[in-house]
């Protein structure tokens, strides 16, 4: 019984070594992103993908992190939200910080998270808190898009890039309510299937969904890659309390379309991590038309 408990002992200890490892560093991520609807004299296209920061720093002003990012030397920055923590008694300002200063090197698109939309969404709970962040992200360039879309030209390849807001009701506990194609394009319109469609939508529960509208490629976060994952299948946990989530963390094709779900970048309530490694994403984004 002794060497047991010297033995559980110890991997108590490393699993709390390997927790603390992960809360407190990130990885970078690639992935190729290839289509038809692009034109392949475009060449490549580098995008750093962010999500789900949660008011964390690494490092002083979150240097380590835009250092990462700067090496990478991205074309464009795109964030699925979640970058500040929705609460009335914490600061926002780390996050405007870090985003102020990425928006000061490269172009930048966020959409919200559920974080940010239910700051904006209630202002009798968070007063004028979401106002002043947004006052701050579009002193500094940023491009937010509330429900809202731009159209970029790259070499001749049509994009645009929209962010979602879905209902809060998404989002609730427990809650498995199917999201409609009507839901977006209310908020969105018609996809076009002349234009390289990418998404940014916080929560990827929905990514059936999302490609149904016309997403060639949707980008979303909010699951943390489930907290703990089971080595090289699936995160084993999600916000809303449902287990064993199928895009939890990583790239998959839905139909022929894809959706990149980053494992974020940050932690909050639940400070764990467990073979979940946090992360910045760039894809390599090239056609073949």
């Amino acid at each position: 019984m002794k060497n047991l408990l010297i033995v559980l002992g110890i991997i108590f200890l490393l699993i709390l070594i390997e927790i603390i490892r992960e809360i407190t560093t990130f990885k970078v991520t690639h992935y190729e992103i290839v289509s038809g609807k692009l034109k392949k004299n475009m060449g490549e296209k580098k995008v750093a993908f962010i999500s789900d920061l949660h008011n964390y720093s690494y490092g002083k002003d979150n240097g380590k992190l835009l250092k990462a990012i700067e090496r990478e030397e991205p074309d464009i920055i795109l964030s699925a939200g979640d970058l500040l923590v929705g609460d009335k008694n914490k600061s926002s300002e780390t996050a405007e910080k870090f985003v102020a200063s990425l928006a000061s090197e490269f172009p930048v698109y966020c959409a919200n998270g559920n974080h940010e939309q239910r700051m904006k969404e209630k202002p009798a709970t968070y007063g004028e808190k979401y106002i002043q962040y947004k006052k701050e992200l579009l002193k500094a360039g940023v491009h937010l898009l509330e429900n809202d879309s731009v159209l970029l030209d790259w070499a001749g390849s049509k994009i645009r890039i929209s962010g979602l807001e879905i209902p809060l009701r998404y989002y609730g506990k427990f809650t498995k309510e199917k999201l409609k194609i009507d839901e977006i394009e209310s908020r969105l319109g018609k996809a076009d299937e002349d234009i390289f469609e990418i998404l940014l939508s916080h929560n990827p529960v929905h990514a059936e969904t999302y490609a149904k509208w016309g997403a060639d490629l949707t980008l979303s976060g909010h699951l943390h890659g489930g907290m703990v994952r089971i080595p090289f299948k699936r995160g084993v946990i999600t916000p809303q309390a449902c287990l064993f989530p199928k895009y939890s963390g990583g790239i998959y094709d839905v139909g022929k379309k894809k959706i990149v779900v980053s494992k974020g970048l940050g932690v909050h309530t639940i400070p764990i991590r467990l073979f979940d490694e946090a992360e910045v994403i760039i894809l390599h984004v090239k056609g073949k038309g």
